[in-house]
């Protein structure tokens, strides 16, 4: 079934408005027309609609039943992606999207390779990561459209994640422990967030200061990982231990 999702304020009376691309979509893509049942998502509820009117600008859906959505984990998790080069980043949003991940914060670090000289690069670049976690919200049944903040640096990062129940940087030189070791210490996590590095890796400062913040070291095993993979591999771990991926409500799509 057809899935879009829209902000509250087109929301009224039991009524949902659709307007702009999922407009477009419906109309002159899948020839919408009366009487078709849709599910539109607001806010971590699906709602069930059908279709009532098709205008030259706007559709009209009447509600026929709302309920939470199913496909959220109760664990909120944060990604802080060093930023990588090229198009690495569009892999790293769309396949964590996939996976569970709550938000996506770009972070320069000393060692980035990617430089972002201004504050339209920064725009134009992080609005083109959002509509990726759009469509994959989309395809992976999410309730909500995991936010992609602006770039920021590793220091402001740090001193966010500390206000977090678990945080947990990745790191090469860790040899022995592991996110199974960290997560036995915590009696309740229901936020925590993911460090990861650009291809250059992390400085020992950068380390020191993330340690000095609270924030655990762990191995990922005994090979190096690509930063596209360290941060789908650190999260599917984390919502293995932690969220809902090994209580078999995950399904693999064969799209």
């Amino acid at each position: 079934m057809s899935r879009y999702f829209v902000n509250s304020s087109q929301i009224r009376d039991n009524k949902i408005t659709i307007v702009g691309e999922d407009y477009q979509h419906l109309k002159k893509v899948l020839r919408t027309v009366k009487g078709d049942v849709i599910t539109v998502c607001c806010e971590g509820f699906d709602y069930s609609s059908e279709i009532t009117e098709v205008t030259n600008d706007y559709i009209i859906a009447d509600i026929i039943n709302k309920e939470p959505n199913q496909t959220e984990s109760a664990l909120k998790v944060t990604l802080f992606q060093g930023l990588p080069k090229a198009d690495k980043m569009d892999l790293i949003v769309q396949k964590c999207i996939e996976i569970g991940v709550n938000e996506i914060v770009p972070v320069i670090n000393e060692r980035c390779i990617t430089k972002i000289n201004t504050d339209k690069d920064a725009v134009n670049k992080v609005s083109r990561w959002q509509k990726i976690s759009l469509e994959a919200a989309k395809q992976s049944n999410r309730g909500i459209i995991p936010k992609i903040c602006m770039p920021i640096k590793f220091t402001d990062a740090v001193n966010i994640a500390s206000s977090f129940d678990l945080s947990v940087i990745p790191y090469e030189k860790e040899s022995s422990t592991g996110l199974k070791d960290i997560v036995s210490k915590y009696s309740v996590v229901k936020t925590a967030s993911i460090f990861i590095g650009p291809e250059g890796g992390y400085t020992e400062q950068e380390i020191q200061l993330a340690e000095s913040k609270g924030i655990n070291k762990l191995t990922l095993g005994p090979r190096i990982l690509r930063t596209e993979t360290a941060g789908i591999v650190a999260l599917s771990l984390m919502m293995y231990e932690l969220g809902d991926v090994s209580n078999g409500r995950n399904k693999i799509c064969s799209c």
